[in-house]
């Protein structure tokens, strides 16, 4: 048996015979990045900082003779040979280090769904290059002609080999973005998007029951992190709550009942604010909490939605028991600018 040492944090985590050090550190929570997993892409690629590891059969094209030469493996492929293996890896507190935004990333709209109607759901893949980004981030949308104010979009779903990027789009009445988007974004359609920014990513060493709290399109970036712990197969308990004021503004209930059969740990329960209806748990969710889950001082908590509703809730979690350090927000203001993480948050160029 070994162990992996992240560094700079110098947390260690355990290992199984024959575990790759992916699968090693997925099993222990920690979500590094990946895509092929089959040594083909380079997109796992870390530094060796100490330990002797054996490489497996990997791609020239996904790791150089020089890379190799400087320390680095592909961790979908590499298996520790030593009793320890030390890799540069997160930041100090452990958590995966940050994609640098980039700028006017072109994007063509390849589908365009009518969640509800005020919701619109647009998937855009890149022309060029994919942005990167962590489950939970959110990113500047603009036209092309850059004729009306960017403003930021949760992404709502796990990164994809394809690069594309999900965003559910309320219309806002006054506001010219979401009507624009509304109005002119149809398959076909030419879109700039910047980022990624926030760092509204999770704790990627939870290992505790998870309790997501959402309204509106808060639900984007839950989904976003729900789909990456789902397909990672994270262990502990997942329920979403999910807060709508009609039948009619719950969204996205075939995703979630596919995920209810799929997933036996997942739990998708949707209250209804301003109607009663069979089927539904009737209030807002911060009074529901108390009878739903009366401690939550194991739990870690995910809240996103309007600040009214962020607020209230954590007021309501922690009356539970929640611990500040488990308790995780994104609360969307109207003109909020996005959020650029520092140097030392970032992945090195």
């Amino acid at each position: 048996m070994s162990a992996i040492r992240l560094s700079p944090s110098g947390k260690l985590v355990e290992g199984k015979p024959g575990e790759t050090v992916l699968e090693t550190l997925e099993n222990a929570g920690y979500a590094l990045q990946n895509n092929c997993r089959a040594g083909a892409c380079g997109e796992c690629k870390v530094k060796v900082l100490d330990g002797e590891f054996d490489q497996g059969m990997v791609l020239d094209m996904a790791l150089s003779q020089e890379e190799r030469a400087q320390g680095y493996g592909l961790m979908c492929m590499c298996k520790p040979l030593s009793d320890e293996l030390e890799i540069d890896w997160g930041t100090d507190d452990a958590k995966p280090k940050l994609f640098p935004p980039r700028e006017n990333v072109r994007c063509v709209v390849v589908d365009r769904i009518e969640r509800t109607p005020r919701i619109a759901e647009i998937r855009l893949r890149p022309v060029g290059e994919a942005i990167r980004f962590w489950p939970g981030q959110y990113v500047s949308l603009s036209d092309t002609q850059k004729t009306i104010t960017p403003r930021s979009y949760s992404i709502a779903n796990a990164p994809r080999p394809d690069g594309e990027i999900v965003l559910q789009i309320t219309r806002v009445p006054d506001g010219a973005t979401s009507n624009w988007v509304h109005d002119n974004a149809t398959p076909g359609s030419m879109i700039n998007l910047s980022g990624p920014y926030g760092t509204f990513i999770g704790d990627p060493g939870t290992d505790s029951p998870v309790l997501c709290l959402a309204a509106g399109t808060g639900l984007a970036p839950i989904m976003g992190l729900t789909d990456a712990a789902l397909r990672r197969g994270f262990k502990q308990p997942v329920h979403l709550l999910f807060s709508a004021r009609t039948e009619a503004d719950v969204y996205c209930k075939g995703m979630m009942e596919l995920w209810n059969v799929r997933h036996r740990r997942f739990k998708f329960i949707p209250t209804l604010t301003q109607e009663e209806k069979e089927g539904f748990q009737q209030g807002r969710i911060p009074e529901l909490l108390p009878k739903q889950y009366p401690d939550l001082s194991k739990h870690a908590l995910y809240i996103a939605g309007s600040p009214e509703f962020v607020d209230d809730c954590i007021k309501a979690a922690k009356a539970l028991g929640a611990q500040d350090e488990m308790i995780h927000t994104e609360g969307f203001f109207d003109q909020s600018a996005p959020v650029v993480p520092t140097a030392d948050q970032l992945v090195s160029a």
